[in-house]
């Protein structure tokens, strides 16, 4: 059964279309594996078929669904294979944003990330919220992203974005207190270094964070 889910403005129906269902999974809705009917969906968000189905593409073109001729939709699992792939990828990556934004990141910049920090900070000192801690997350990595100025590097990033949202929401479920313990003094030493003229330092950092995502989440999969 899918369930309700906000109706989709008149304007860019395809596109919000798939930010509605992005959404939907990302707060557990369509948990991996689950299928995605475009006639359910079409009649959930009040919009065509037509639209639906370019949503999906969108969202398959992101790495987050996959589609089969005679299997239909679905969101995609979390394997061991998928996570090496994408967290091996994003390790890559984040090195190279971490280092161009280091050289290039104005006092805006890096006073955003701190303020990121310090929000995450406030969180984790609470009642911390899994999906709340991991969007601030997100949204600290995609500030040294935009920090670093390179277009395509930006691309490439968005493109394993929404799996690497999907897989972190994972090791959350599955591993919540190896995530809270980390998430703050990982973030600000990232903010820290970021300010110094260490590169190697920060370089090798960046790629640890990533590497300590991926244990955490490989030691609740099964073999």
């Amino acid at each position: 059964m899918t369930p309700a889910l906000p109706k989709a403005n008149r304007r860019g129906l395809a596109q919000e279309a798939a930010d509605l269902v992005r959404e939907a999974i990302f707060a557990g809705h369509f948990p991996p594996g689950s299928p995605l009917r475009e006639v359910e969906l079409a009649a959930s968000l009040e919009v065509s078929r037509g639209s639906v189905r370019e949503g999906l593409a969108v969202l398959e073109g992101e790495g987050l669904v996959r589609s089969a001729w005679h299997r239909g939709t679905t969101v995609i699992d979390v394997t061991r294979a998928d996570v090496e792939e994408v967290y091996t990828l994003r390790a890559a990556l984040d090195r190279l944003a971490a280092t161009s934004a280091q050289a290039t990141a104005d006092a805006g910049r890096l006073a955003e990330l701190d303020s990121l920090v310090q929000e995450l900070a406030a969180e984790a000192a609470g009642a911390a919220d899994g999906p709340r801690l991991l969007a601030l997350d997100i949204a600290f990595h995609d500030r040294i992203y935009a920090a670093a100025g390179n277009r395509r590097l930006s691309s490439a990033w968005h493109a394993v974005r929404s799996q690497v949202h999907l897989f972190q929401l994972r090791r959350i479920t599955v591993g919540y207190e190896h995530y809270s313990a980390r998430v703050v003094d990982e973030h600000r030493e990232l903010a820290r270094l970021l300010r110094s003229g260490d590169r190697e330092t920060l370089a090798r950092c960046a790629e640890e964070h990533v590497d300590a995502a991926r244990r955490g989440l490989l030691a609740h999969l099964p073999l």
